[in-house]
């Protein structure tokens, strides 16, 4: 990291401590869903501290609504691919994860996955294609003289805008497949002898046979990551940059990593100086809660409440699955807040309640979930 990106970055972290002082210009490259509820959180802080936050809204954004994000900035462009498209397209990718995957998902060559996962790619790559084409757009952002772009590794195309503004790139991100971003572009350490690769459904303490697969498993998301990903957005980012580079390098220059996990809840492995795990950011204290949730609550007992739900881009599931979880759930001693917005299966258990939306971080505040 070069002396003026880490005064840059500096900048950022003493937050205009210092009022008589400059603050940042922050340009940000979000993703949709849980990722922008994640990253919102560093955003909305940047701003209390008196930065200033400019969001990249395109016309295919979901989750992004100016009027409930008072503080952040929107620059809003239009796009080629529409909000529909996108928003199918996720429903597709995580309806083949959830019905058509079992938990080892390295060692379940699925066709159907890598079509759809392919699909989203493109789209992506064409949303990327409209931004990065769009004169007006660059030229102003160009002139706005940012000192950092904030993106989410999940979603290419940040660093690339990045790249043609000439200004440093941090990142948030969860994980991917296999770790293969983390590996290629962050020189992460994964030694596949002692770290399990996500998505293998290996644990920690692995004989040799699972060694075995976990280096298939490496493998397998390798190829995966090279066949689809990299060589069609590496053309295109040779192609807008004028000169041959690709995606693992062009995303290998990002100056820090913010993983959206705690350490503690990692497998060990040796962890690089600009990389910050941050989970938790999120969490908020804790309201009151509906008077229908706290009565179920009050009736948990010494076992306490679960909370189950299948995150913020599934709105439905087959009957069959929605019957196995059910039936599943109801054999365990705790109460049961299940997130469900389909019909109620026959095999719902008497300690299991159905709710369209649950207030989680209500429940996890105040009560101790098992």
């Amino acid at each position: 990291m070069t002396v003026k990106w880490m005064s840059v970055l500096l900048l950022l972290q003493m937050s205009c401590y210092f009022r008589s002082g400059s603050c940042g210009k922050v340009l940000v490259w979000p993703m949709d869903f849980s990722h922008w509820m994640n990253i919102k959180t560093i955003l909305d802080e940047l701003v209390q501290r008196g930065h200033e936050v400019t969001v990249l809204k395109t016309s295919a954004s979901i989750f992004l609504d100016p009027s409930k994000s008072p503080g952040l900035k929107f620059e809003s462009f239009s796009t080629s691919i529409g909000k529909d498209h996108l928003d199918k397209a996720f429903t597709r990718l995580v309806n083949v994860w959830i019905h058509e995957l079992p938990r080892d998902l390295c060692l379940s060559f699925s066709p159907l996955l890598q079509n759809v996962a392919d699909e989203l790619s493109d789209s992506y790559l064409r949303l990327c294609r409209d931004t990065v084409s769009n004169k007006q757009l660059m030229t102003k952002l160009q002139g706005s003289k940012f000192d950092v772009l904030f993106s989410d590794a999940i979603a290419p195309c940040g660093e690339l805008i990045a790249e043609l503004l000439q200004i440093p790139f941090l990142y948030s991100l969860r994980f991917t497949p296999g770790y293969t971003m983390e590996k290629y572009s962050g020189k992460f350490l994964v030694p596949p002898s002692y770290v399990p690769m996500i998505l293998s459904g290996l644990g920690g303490q692995m004989t040799f046979m699972e060694r075995v697969k976990n280096m298939m498993c490496m493998l397998y998301f390798d190829f995966w990551f090279q066949t689809f990903n990299e060589k069609k957005w590496s053309q295109f980012y040779s192609e807008t940059l004028g000169r041959p580079t690709t995606l693992t390098e062009t995303i290998g220059k990002a100056e820090m990593w913010l993983i959206r996990s705690y350490w503690d809840l990692e497998f060990p492995r040796p962890t690089l100086p600009n990389v910050d795990y941050v989970g938790g950011l999120h969490c908020k204290p804790a309201k009151p809660l509906p008077q229908e949730m706290e009565d179920f609550v009050q009736t948990s007992g010494e076992h306490g409440v679960v909370v189950f739900s299948l995150g913020s881009m599934v709105s439905h599931i087959s009957e069959d699955k929605a019957n196995a979880i059910a039936w599943a759930l109801a054999q365990i001693p705790q109460k049961v807040f299940w997130r469900y917005d389909g019909m109620k299966p026959d095999t719902l258990g008497p300690n299991t309640r159905i709710f369209k939306w649950i207030p989680q971080n209500d429940l996890l505040g105040q009560q101790e979930i098992s």
